[in-house]
């Protein structure tokens, strides 16, 4: 017996690992797959908003004096924003930073679009564009929204493949940390209204 004995724990270690290691590859999958769907639904925000966009630009080519460059830039920023894709499984800090850029230039666009809507007070007053204006701000809030809930998501999943003992498994089962959300350059500088 006693010449078993080696045996017996070198077995009963792998044994102990094998299970220790299936259970922190299932709970590594459980945690990526709950930040991939949340992912689906920042993508799925991003797109109502590109949706919104050609039916705002609709309602306000009506307008014959309305700004043509205004119209192309938004609609050149969709183009641009709708072309980038991440694979949710992969998204490195490189690739959430593209998207973001491209997601802050339609932002911007957007934002050159309101300002100019305010000076045509015949398209200020249609309804159906005050409704998609105030659909757009409703999608904005719902992105803003989703990309928390993404970042929460992100979060634990992160925190536990860099903890002891997971972090020497996790690498090897695959498993690498995401990205999350950051604000954008310049955020943290609160803008100057004039009066």
């Amino acid at each position: 017996m006693k010449k078993w004995l080696p045996v017996i724990i070198i077995v009963g270690l792998l044994v102990v690992g094998g299970i220790y290691v299936t259970g922190l590859n299932n709970s590594l999958v459980d945690l990526d797959e709950k930040a991939s769907a949340q992912w689906g639904n920042v993508e799925s925000s991003y797109q109502r908003r590109a949706d919104l966009i050609p039916n705002i630009v609709s309602t306000a080519k009506g307008y014959a004096e309305f700004e043509q460059e205004t119209l192309t830039m938004v609609i050149e920023a969709r183009s641009k924003a709708t072309a980038v894709t991440i694979d949710p499984s992969n998204i490195t800090p490189e690739q959430l930073q593209q998207f973001q850029e491209v997601q802050g230039g339609l932002t911007s666009a957007l934002a050159r679009l309101l300002a100019v809507f305010e000076r045509y007070p015949d398209l200020k007053a249609n309804e159906n564009f005050k409704e998609l204006i105030n659909e757009l701000e409703r999608t904005e809030n719902r992105i803003n929204v989703e990309r928390n809930r993404y970042n929460e998501t992100v979060q634990p999943y992160n925190a536990k493949i860099k903890k002891i003992p997971a972090n020497l498994f996790a690498g090897m089962l695959g498993f690498d940390e995401r990205a999350y959300f950051e604000a954008e350059e310049g955020s943290e500088k609160a803008p100057v209204v004039e009066f």
